[in-house]
């Protein structure tokens, strides 16, 4: 009698071009494939049911995050190697035969019958696209995990998003300390100095409102959806002692109200805007900033011919998220009426920053699994492999973009050179 693994390997020959990707180990201890192979262990039929019911990625992420499915080694190499395997070969639709074929197969291995459950961790989002209403559930989903998870996750600045690591080869160098340069980059290009009035859109934890008021003594408003991470900023200011220098509110960016700011700040929010309410967006940017006014978007972006995201992201993670290339960003900000002066790619750093994440993340499992749960924590543990891979691939990127509401004359204040940027010598 063959095994659960041969007839496994045939099945998915049926399915999938070209040799198997993988090396399987079904649930009776079998195993196919080539030696050298990632080494991915189905505990159950149930795992092959879930991918008969939703085939691709969700199908495959929802057998991972139940347990059903397992990978052996490490969890971002495993996707790496397999999905380039997968997009090597030339896209090709199952014929008739093959669907017949690997149907038989699934009977035979006992992966027909009902739909298997659902994991819990799904968004499930209502109302009209990037509405106020549906925007508030959508970070809530996201970052109202709980501020716990995200202090075990994260470094001490609390900050999530891509950190800028100036000095890698230093073992002593810390997640920590990059994020103090990406806050420290972000002062600079953005020209802070004290008595400036910040803008800090979808303000996170606080980590740059708190430091620019810190380091820069500016004047801060800080804006988000959460209302876990508007506490959060409020009694990190407090304790901080610049309570007096930041005012955080439970706001939508639609709801900004006011003008005049000297300088604004938008890092890793513009993806939640939605792609038909950019120029909206971008126009209120500069419609809040002073003449000479800077404005600096840290912003994910995707390959011309990337999809970004996916729709394990979409469905777990990131609702209603959006990427576009990194120029036509900067197209939107320029049809706004500001003027783009700087862009900077900071992918490689953000495979550096997602990395440690997903090292402290294993690290602190059982910490984790007490906050948010096994099948909560696998998720995050897929994600954090998976975006890892995606930047370090450049199917996504992330840039900072700086730009300035020019005066009606044309005149910035700019530098004559970003060199201040970079070798501290002093607000630019």
């Amino acid at each position: 009698m063959r095994t659960a693994a041969d007839q496994l390997t045939q099945l998915l020959g049926h399915l999938l071009p070209g040799p198997l990707p993988v090396r399987v180990r079904a649930w009776d201890g079998s195993q196919a494939g080539p030696a050298d192979a990632p080494l991915v262990v189905l505990r159950s039929p149930a795992a092959l049911r879930r991918l008969l019911w939703q085939p691709g990625e969700l199908g495959l992420a929802e057998a991972y995050v139940t347990g059903d499915l397992d990978v052996e080694g490490d969890l971002a190499d495993a996707l790496s190697r397999a999905g380039q395997s997968v997009r090597d070969q030339p896209a090709a639709r199952p014929r008739p035969a093959d669907l017949a074929a690997a149907a038989a197969l699934a009977v035979r291995l006992g992966a027909v019958g009902p739909p298997p459950r659902r994991p819990d961790g799904r968004a499930r989002l209502t109302g009209p696209l990037h509405s106020a209403s549906r925007d508030r559930a959508a970070i809530s989903h996201h970052y109202d995990l709980s501020n716990e998870f995200y202090a075990t996750l994260l470094d001490e600045s609390m900050a999530y998003s891509c950190a800028y690591w100036t000095r890698p080869e230093d073992p002593a160098y810390t997640l920590a300390d990059a994020q103090r340069d990406k806050l420290e980059l972000i002062c600079r290009k953005l020209g802070l100095r004290a008595g400036d009035r910040l803008l800090d859109v979808g303000c996170g934890w606080g980590s740059l409102s708190v430091y620019a008021a810190r380091e820069y003594k500016v004047r801060v408003t800080a804006v988000t959806l959460s209302r876990a991470q508007r506490d959060f900023v409020a009694d990190r200011a407090a304790r901080e002692g610049v309570a007096d220098l930041v005012d955080v509110s439970l706001r939508h960016w639609r709801h900004v109200d006011g003008g005049g700011y000297d300088a604004a700040a938008a890092v890793e929010m513009g993806e939640h805007v939605g792609d038909e309410e950019y120029p909206a967006f971008a126009a209120k940017l500069h419609g809040m900033l002073r003449p000479e006014g800077r404005l600096l978007i840290q912003q994910m972006s995707r390959g011309a011919h990337a999809p970004g995201g996916g729709a394990f992201i979409q469905t777990y993670i990131a609702p209603d998220m959006h990427m576009r290339p990194v120029g036509r960003t900067a197209d939107l900000l320029e049809d706004a009426g500001l003027e783009v002066r700087s862009t900077e790619s900071l992918r490689e750093h953000y495979t550096a920053t997602i990395d440690a994440w997903r090292a402290t993340l294993e690290r602190r499992w059982s910490e984790v699994e007490d906050l948010v749960g096994e099948t909560t924590g696998r998720v995050w543990r897929l994600y954090l492999a998976g975006a890892s891979r995606a930047f370090s691939e450049r199917r996504m990127g992330v840039d900072q973009i700086l730009a300035v509401r020019p005066t009606r004359e044309g005149a910035s204040a700019m530098p004559a050179t970003p060199a201040n940027w970079y070798t501290g010598a002093g607000p630019a």
